[in-house]
């Protein structure tokens, strides 16, 4: 299980609207103080949101990044299956195998 988000969704969401929409653009360490957020929560939260966006290339969108934990989930439990049915197939074999030798 994930652990508790320190900042709620609503603040981040805030937060970056506050941003994109000042003109001029604000200093990100003086809004963070008004906002009460760290600097550097807020300069990712922006970001990501423009990689959201499409406006950068640098980072993986916010869908991007939970398919691929998603994929490494069921990857991982596919692999647990996989030990768990190689180990099984070499039990009944040798079972089934009366010319092999136990060892």
């Amino acid at each position: 299980m994930a652990p508790p988000k320190k900042y709620p969704d609503e603040l981040r969401q805030r937060a970056v609207r506050l941003y994109r929409e000042s003109e001029p653009k604000p200093v990100i360490r003086r809004l963070a103080e008004q906002l009460g957020v760290h600097p550097e929560a807020l300069r990712n939260w922006i970001r990501q949101a423009e990689a959201d966006a499409g406006e950068r290339a640098d980072r993986p969108t916010t869908d991007m990044l939970e398919e691929n934990r998603r994929l490494l989930k069921e990857n991982a439990e596919l692999r647990r299956a996989n030990e768990i049915l190689k180990a099984a197939s070499a039990y009944f074999a040798s079972e089934l195998d009366p010319t092999r030798r136990r060892s």
